[in-house]
């Protein structure tokens, strides 16, 4: 099912609901908390890829990316949302590759730069707060020539759009792109 999200881009679209249910079934013998989740399948494949580091699932969410949205060969770019902590990979650079790779169309991975270390931005539920923690949290490098192109973002979930939206407007006035497009692979309950 994929989920329209608005923004300040032109477009952007949801694979899918990141989770169907999950229910809290208290703590574990070390304190943590416990739930029984049902994920979507794209939800399911994200939750592999991120958090079991399971690579081999990028093929099959680059196939539903590219069964779901028939015209991302307008795009002259995709850039990947920059990671939010540290890990041993980046998933949604290996989709972006991924997903580059298939469709001839270049990934910059290093257009957008986060400058300023930020909290979590999930962990900060006052939609208010979390446009000013990202306002200046990231900056434009320059390195490619984005003016008048169509941009693609893309991110593993979508909770607020407060990334999204802060980094589609340093596109937009900084980097004087055409048009801004977003797919996010999951996007939580929570948020409409």
């Amino acid at each position: 099912m994929v989920i329209e999200i608005k923004g300040n881009w032109k477009k952007g679209f949801a694979l899918d609901l990141h989770t169907k249910s999950s229910k809290y079934l208290g703590q574990d013998d070390y304190g943590h908390d416990q739930f029984n989740t049902t994920r979507t399948e794209i939800g399911q494949l994200v939750y592999l890829l991120k958090y079991k580091n399971d690579k081999s699932v990028v093929p099959e969410i680059v196939n539903m990316i590219c069964t779901k949205f028939k015209n991302l060969n307008i795009m002259n770019f995709i850039i990947p949302i920059p990671p939010s902590k540290e890990r041993g990979f980046q998933p949604v650079y290996l989709v972006a590759d991924a997903l580059g790779l298939k469709l001839s169309i270049p990934v910059l991975k290093n257009e957008i730069l986060k400058i300023k270390a930020t909290p979590q931005i999930k962990d900060i539920k006052d939609p208010d707060k979390r446009e000013e923690v990202l306002k200046s949290a990231f900056t434009l490098t320059g390195q490619a020539n984005l003016n008048n192109k169509n941009i693609l973002l893309i991110d593993d979930l979508y909770s607020s759009g407060a990334t999204l939206r802060a980094i589609t407007s340093i596109l937009y006035n900084n980097g004087d792109v055409k048009n801004v497009y977003t797919v996010t692979l999951t996007k939580t309950r929570s948020y409409q």
